[in-house]
């Protein structure tokens, strides 16, 4: 019997290091385009895997709780207009596009790159005021009206350096304690019964290395751990998928969206992270959604 708990605990600890060993780090040169991707590409920080026909980006178990509902089969644009951008697409035009709702109210959230539920909405409102045909895709006409009701976007409305808004909670965030992290507004906000704690900027990986989404939970924690594979620090690691896990990265802190990870999930700013480790405890709920 003695022996056979040596045998497990051994057995345990190997896993737990297979598992660090895929943990991630900084990628140290951009990824092609943008992406929950650039989040992934938000410049090109969170990406996606392909470019969905839908308001969420594949694998995503759920639609995210925005206020701004999924255009409806009946608002799909009419194939006889030629649309330069629409749901789905990911472009640093779509970035453009989204500063500019956001110089006009219409949009809150910093530009993604990603055409989600949020743009469709936004776009489909600015038609609306405007008298043009609400699809929620952005045909010629359209994009010159937005063009000349704005003005062409800085750099840091293109990515803003300042804390990005949060969005509102995916529906499998509302119980229990949940680290809800939100790929299309970048942002990770700790959650007990349905009440928010804290809010953070969060980075995630690129396209060729994407941070999974879906419902996990906090496998273990390291306060001071370093991949194995790339051999970078990652403090205040907390793993929820294999070795993907939330941790500070001061390349996040330093180069904000102009980089991305290797699949984890970024945090810049270390004070609000490390009061976050000590609130989490193993066995707490993640959920990574669009």
């Amino acid at each position: 019997m003695q022996r056979q708990r040596v045998i497990i605990r051994t057995i345990g600890v190997a896993t737990a290091v297979a598992l660090a060993a895929t943990a991630c780090g900084p990628q140290k040169t951009e990824s092609a385009g943008s992406s929950s991707a650039a989040p992934s590409s938000p410049t090109a920080g969170a990406t996606p895997e392909t470019s969905p026909t839908a308001d969420d980006k594949p694998g995503a178990a759920s639609p995210s709780a925005s206020p701004s509902a999924s255009a409806s089969p009946s608002a799909s644009p009419s194939p006889s207009v030629k649309q330069i951008m629409a749901n789905g697409d990911e472009s640093e035009q779509v970035r453009e596009l989204q500063a500019r709702l956001k110089q006009l109210k219409l949009m809150t959230v910093a530009p993604t790159g990603f055409y989600g539920s949020k743009t469709t909405a936004a776009v489909k409102s600015f038609q609306a005021k405007n008298g043009l045909d609400a699809t929620g895709g952005v045909d010629e006409k359209t994009w010159k009206k937005i063009q000349s009701s704005s003005k062409k976007p800085t750099a840091d409305e293109l990515r803003p350096p300042t804390v990005n808004e949060v969005d509102a909670p995916d529906p499998r965030c509302m119980t229990g304690r949940v680290m809800c992290i939100s790929k299309e507004s970048r942002t990770l906000a700790w959650m007990i019964d349905g009440k928010v704690v804290s809010t953070m900027d969060v980075r995630f990986g690129s396209e060729n290395t994407p941070t999974r989404e879906g419902v996990f939970n906090v496998g273990w924690k390291a306060k001071d751990w370093t991949s194995t594979i790339y051999h970078t620090p990652m403090p205040y690691a907390m793993f929820f998928s294999g070795g993907q896990a939330v941790h500070y990265s001061a390349d996040f802190a330093a180069r904000g969206y102009a980089g991305a990870s290797h699949g984890c999930v970024n945090v810049r700013d270390k004070g609000k992270l490390s009061k976050l480790f000590d609130e989490v405890q193993v066995g707490d709920k993640v959920v990574v959604y669009w």
